[in-house]
């Protein structure tokens, strides 16, 4: 583990002492969390489904898109946040992923594969952190809660270490892993409260670890949206006696009954998130004012005064907490429109509230969903009634979603990845870089590319909101309406080899295109801010500012569709703006040290392989709660400049409340 203290960070950090104290005293109680989204069919332009969600750790965190090959009978998922442990009776199916650096759990490859799809077809987005309530916490605590109880009692429990991995291991349908899931619960319990989206081209299902041993899993319809932003008790009705719509685990509502803290509608039907989540007051002011963020992005808005109330800090000149509702609200609504595009999908996941009154994070200081503390963010775009394995593209933006690119992939069959998605074998000493206008990020690494770009808009968001943000929508817009032609030919091409080619091609195009007029972008921002000379505002030299479209568009759909042998692409390092890009040979950057016991590294396949790191992470002093940040984040929160929250003594902190 990499240790960091926050002030030694600060002094170095090359943005500037500056803008990390800012962050620290902006920074409101419940910064650290995920916001899921969902879609339904009927409510989208082309007809299809589309979910997702952003992953919030911290600034600056590095992730890795690859795929897990497929492994034969006996290959074992563990974690290295708990002592859960599956082995696997069957040959596995192969996936994509998106995960974290080896360096971030103690040279483990395997850590939260997050996002993906398997060559089945199916698709997982995992996880958005929740919690629960005193009482039932107190009836069936997690596996976490009752090992810190009693040491004794093991804490064996699946967690999001595991949750995607094993979903997509093993399931050829969204069904299956549902069922898989609730099965692992039931026998060895669940390590934290946490909720997913499990999806194939038929069906798309919510997953909700209630407590720790009590699920439920709700079939999505086609004609509501959702947006949650880690939020436990989001109001639902279910019949749970409707086995084609609704599976859970056997004592959801018997258990609290018996224990005698089970809630009811009006109407006398059982309560699952009033049973189970945790109240009003109890969910943090910064998830509340996401919610109202993300409703008023989908043109369902809350009323201030009516509906909730911005809650100011008098005791810090009256500084925007967050915002707290009057009345709970519902987990899925009526958009107020029916005609979203992939665009807007994925341009709500860089939401910051600009439309909101009080709640808009640039001015406000508020929690906001395009957080600078967004690792990562995936759209799941699905074309319900296709073969399986060309139904669903993957849009994947690996870095803060306010200032980046969402890059199509046809990851059931993809079999191969662009060597411009650095691996996890990448040097992760850039991501406490000093000073990123100085110094470069590793060769061929769009990951870092798309961090540098965030932390500098971040930093400097005068100087290069406005036009970077321009610049990255008509790059996203390119590949978007390019990507149609590619999908064409992929609908055309009939067997599983074919498309498995043009998936592949298609891939490293995308992100060949992505990478490189990214990399010009940022040598761009670097060179404006080495020039010291604000007086003219920062443009683009590729953007095109009448049309707000590129100078130069990009080829991918002419790339990707080249008759030309498929071979590996060679990346390099584009040449200063301006200039083409010269292939070159990428400078491979040294292994992290590897545990005596890992998982075997991805991309190598095996007949049997087992896992026997099974231990409790105890890296770290933080407390814990809201999304996936423990101990192991204290590096990260130091080049924000975060360490703890001076408002009331409250730490920043990642999942479970102590």
């Amino acid at each position: 583990m990499r240790k960091t203290h926050p002030v030694n960070a600060l002094k170095k950090l090359g943005i500037g002492l500056a803008f990390g104290a800012a962050t620290i005293m902006s920074m409101p109680t419940s910064a650290l969390a995920c916001t899921q989204m969902y879609m339904g069919k009927n409510l989208t332009a082309d007809g299809n489904t589309y979910y997702g969600r952003t992953e919030d750790i911290g600034t600056r965190y590095l992730k890795h898109y690859g795929i897990e090959p497929s492994h034969g009978p006996g290959h074992t998922y563990s974690s290295n946040e708990s002592e859960f442990s599956y082995t696997s009776t069957k040959t596995t199916y192969r996936y994509s992923y998106v995960r974290d650096h080896p360096a971030e759990w103690d040279g483990r490859w395997d850590a939260y594969s997050e996002a993906g799809i398997n060559e089945k077809g199916v698709s997982c987005s995992a996880t958005l952190s929740t919690s629960y309530n005193d009482d039932a916490k107190a009836a069936d605590p997690t596996t976490r809660h009752a090992h810190k109880a009693n040491p004794e009692v093991k804490n064996t429990g699946i967690g999001e270490y595991s949750y995607a991995g094993v979903i997509l291991g093993e399931s050829a349908t969204a069904r299956e892993g549902v069922e898989l899931i609730g099965t692992l619960i039931d026998e060895q319990g669940v390590y934290s409260n946490d909720q997913l989206i499990i999806a194939d081209n038929t069906e798309t299902w919510l997953f909700a670890a209630l407590s720790g041993h009590q699920w439920i899993a709700m079939k999505l319809t086609d004609d509501v949206a959702s947006v949650n932003p880690n939020i436990s008790n989001l109001n639902f009705q279910v019949n749970l006696d409707d086995a084609e719509n609704c599976l859970h685990s056997e004592g959801i509502r018997t258990m609290p009954e018996e224990k005698g803290f089970a809630k009811y509608f009006e109407d006398g039907q059982f309560d699952v998130a009033q049973t189970y989540g945790a109240s009003i007051n109890n969910t943090g002011m910064g998830s509340w004012a996401r919610y109202i963020q993300g409703r008023d992005y989908f043109m369902a808005p809350l009323t201030e005064g009516t509906d909730y109330e911005i809650v100011k800090d008098k005791d810090k000149n009256d500084a925007t907490l967050g915002a707290m509702v009057h009345e709970m609200q519902p987990l899925f609504f009526q958009p107020g429109k029916s005609d979203w595009n992939t665009f807007e999908l994925i341009r709500a996941f860089g939401n910051r509230g600009e439309n909101v009154p009080g709640l808009n994070a640039n001015t406000d200081g508020v929690s906001s969903i395009g957080s600078d503390r967004n690792a990562e963010a995936n759209l799941f775009q699905i074309r319900k009634g296709y073969d399986p394995e060309i139904a669903t593209i993957q849009w994947e933006m690996l870095s803060c979603a306010e200032f980046s690119v969402a890059i199509p992939l046809y990851s059931a069959l993809m079999t191969e990845v662009s060597p411009y998605f650095s691996d996890q074998t990448v040097d992760y000493g850039h991501c406490s870089e000093t000073d990123i206008v100085n110094n470069e990020e590793p060769e061929n690494s769009i990951n870092y590319v798309l961090m540098d770009i965030n932390s500098l808009c971040f930093a400097n968001r005068a100087q290069f909101a406005t036009s970077v943000r321009s610049y990255l929508d008509a790059l996203q817009n390119e590949l978007i309406e390019q990507n149609k032609e590619v999908d064409a030919a992929m609908l055309a091409e009939t067997t599983t080899e074919g498309r498995t080619a043009l998936a592949n091609k298609a891939g490293k195009a995308a992100t060949e295109n992505t990478y490189v007029k990214c990399k010009a972008l940022l040598q761009e921002m670097r060179a404006y801010l080495k020039a010291e000379n604000f007086d003219e505002p920062f443009t683009p030299s590729d953007l095109n500012t009448e049309t707000n479209g590129l100078k130069e568009s990009i080829t991918y759909a002419k790339d990707a569709l080249a008759t030309d042998p498929v071979t590996p692409d060679q990346p390099g390092t584009p040449e200063q703006p301006g200039t083409p890009e010269q292939p070159g040979t990428p400078e491979q950057p040294a292994k992290p040290e590897q545990p005596t016991t890992k998982p075997e590294k991805p991309g190598k396949s095996d007949t049997t392989t087992t896992v026997t790191t099974n231990k409790t992470n105890t890296k770290g002093g933080l407390p814990t709660t809201g999304d996936r940040f423990d101990g192991r984040m204290v590096a990260a929160f130091a080049i924000a400049g975060v360490a703890v929250i001076s408002a009331g003594g409250y730490f920043l902190y990642r999942r479970n409340k102590e």
